[in-house]
Formats: C-alpha cells, structure tokens, sequence
C-alpha cells in the first residue's frame, strides 16, 4: 500500500476511516528521516493491512503543533482513534516491526478503561 501524505484537511477523514495508523512526522532537511524513509516504506509493503502516513512538517506545522511534536522524525501509531505509541528518532527495522505487532496485540477494551480510569482518577 502507498504512504498517504496527510495534512490538516484529510487527517480526520483517514484516522477515523482506518483501524491502526502510523503516522512518520518528518521534514525534508532531516538527515534521520531520510534514513528512516527507506525502513518505514518496506514496512508498508509488508503490513499492508495498516495505514501508513507521513506529516511533512514544515509543510504542516499546525498539525506537528497540535500533537507537540518537538523532534523529528516522531513515530506515532494511532488505533481505533487513540494514540497508544509515539516516539522521536528513527527506528531500526526490528523496533518498528516490534512496535507493530505490540500495536496489533492490544486489547482496545482495556486500553480505553485504563484511559478511563486515569482520567476520572
């Protein structure tokens, strides 16, 4: 599956309409999201059941501040709408591939109560 190239106006319409979406949050001056395009586009290729997208975030900067992003490249993963990964710095192969199956093991249920919790607590 192609990357999606996301930005302020079709960010809603692809996280709502996908169950699990990785999000590169990159620039085109970045060294580390240059190496990390590489690894990340052979990812999609494998996991081609998954949404993957990238914010250029010089080109983006409201959608980058909106999730605080403060260095890049940031990985985050979003499922069912929640945020349950982010991280700067380019991961190798193995990591990403480890956070994608941790990412698909989740119970969602349990995931949302502990949301619940922590927030009425």
């Amino acid at each position: 599956m192609a990357i999606i190239d996301l930005t302020r106006d079709t960010f809603e319409d692809v996280v709502t309409g996908s169950d699990i979406v990785l999000v590169d949050f990159w620039a085109p001056w970045c060294g580390p999201c240059r190496q990390f395009a590489p690894v990340y586009e052979a990812m999609s290729e494998q996991y081609t059941d998954l949404v993957f997208t990238k914010v250029n975030t010089e080109e983006e900067r409201e959608l980058a501040g909106h999730f605080q992003i403060r260095s890049i490249p940031t990985l985050m993963v979003l499922r069912e709408q929640i945020i349950v990964f982010s991280q700067p710095g380019a991961l190798p192969p193995a990591a990403l591939t480890t956070v994608v199956e941790k990412v698909q093991e989740l119970d969602m249920d349990q995931v949302r109560q502990e949301i619940e919790a922590a927030e009425s607590g």
